[in-house]
């Protein structure tokens, strides 16, 4: 494979992406700080295909990324490999307000062929390639520049591996059929809705125990504010109020500016400095949530009573079973709220009873809920079995 020299002019980046935008897949990953921002900062990008791969510097003065992002949002031919790609696609998002699309995560392709819930890189590296990682610059200072070879060649095998290790994988995915399997789980991560920070919808990240409508109102309005503050600023929500002081504000509203000197995680500074104006006008404005956004009472766990719990619990013990039995990561076939969710009596909406998962997990889990499978104990073993065989 080719390795291209650090790429910082347009030119250069525009050939590159000529060539790559006749390929099948790129691979691609990002290198990225954000402990101490709002925004992820973007240091690096690199891809690759089957034959080069590149490192691009999107701080080098005078680049234009146009070609690139392109590539990645709006040419469909081309199916953009990342492993644990949230990020990466986060980034592009905020970018382009697109996502990259087609779009193949090998993480997601992991968990269909049963090497586990999160696989991470390294050991997906080791499990394809038999290649050990060195990650003395995996948590290296990105930002800084000049970037030293050792950076650029740690940075670049990440989309060398991965495009060695796309095909092996997706030749597994089509000898055991399973390719069909991430379709959904593919368009769920390319959504672009998954990356757009609505500063309305803010509160719903903060945990709070109330559920009084003039509350959620007032934590609606500071949850936004706070948002509104930290991209403005592009400091970490936490960095402006932390969420259990935002919780405590919204349910014990000050009266006047100077009393958040006295509010816990607020310096006594906030009594009469501009920023705790803003959150008192944010308090001021604040409405009562409005019936359609009121979250039901227990939105989280559904009303399971005591034999409903036990209902999940052998759901539960179900979907060990056949993830067993079909080598496939449990969380790919269904999440435990799903579960509860069939237990306590709902029918719709759920992931498990539609499309590949019904087939190989939501029939029988429905059977059981409904009373027309069982367990047995058979030779030591625990078997599921439909209730007419045990009558």
């Amino acid at each position: 494979m080719h390795i291209h020299g650090l790429i910082e002019d347009s030119a250069a980046l525009a050939n590159l992406c000529n060539r790559l935008a006749q390929k099948p897949f790129v691979a691609v990953d990002t290198e990225f700080m954000r402990e101490n921002s709002y925004w992820p900062e973007l240091c690096l990008i690199q891809i690759a295909d089957d034959e080069e791969a590149a490192a691009i510097d999107p701080k080098a003065e005078g680049l234009d990324l146009g070609p690139l992002l392109e590539l990645l949002t709006e040419n469909r031919d081309v199916l953009k490999v990342f492993h644990a790609g949230g990020q990466d696609i986060e980034i592009v998002y905020n970018l382009t307000g697109k996502t990259p699309h087609p779009m193949f995560d090998t993480q997601v392709a992991a968990m269909a062929l049963g090497q586990g819930e999160q696989i991470g890189y390294s050991n997906l590296v080791d499990s394809y390639l038999g290649i050990v990682i060195d990650k003395g610059a995996r948590f290296t200072d990105w930002s800084r520049r000049p970037l030293d070879k050792r950076q650029i060649d740690y940075a670049i095998a990440d989309v060398t591996h991965l495009s060695m290790i796309f095909p092996k994988m997706l030749d597994k995915l089509v000898k055991t059929g399973r390719g069909a399997w991430l379709d959904e789980e593919m368009e769920r991560l390319s959504n672009p809705e998954n990356y757009h920070n609505d500063p309305d919808a803010a509160w719903q990240r903060v945990r709070i125990p109330s559920r009084k409508a003039d509350v959620l109102g007032r934590l609606k309005a500071l949850a936004r504010w706070r948002e509104i503050e930290a991209q403005n600023k592009d400091l970490p929500r936490g960095r402006i109020v932390k969420d259990e002081t935002l919780a405590d504000l919204a349910a014990n509203p000050p009266r006047k500016q100077a009393d958040l000197g006295r509010v816990r995680g607020l310096s006594g500074a906030w009594s009469s400095n501009d920023i705790g104006g803003r959150l008192l006008a944010a308090l001021a404005d604040a409405q009562p949530l409005s019936g359609d956004e009121m979250p039901s009472r227990d939105s989280r766990k559904p009303a399971l009573g005591k034999d409903g719990a036990l209902v999940a619990d052998l759901l539960k013990l179900l979907l060990k079973i056949r993830a067993k039995e079909i080598s496939v990561a449990a969380r790919l076939l269904a999440r435990s709220e799903e579960l509860e969710a069939l237990a306590a009596g709902q029918r719709e909406n759920l992931p498990i009873l539609e499309g590949w998962r019904y087939e190989q997990f939501g029939r029988d889990a429905l059977a059981l809920v409904e009373g027309q499978l069982g367990f047995t104990v058979r030779n030591g073993k625990l078997k599921m079995t439909r209730t007419e065989e045990v009558a």
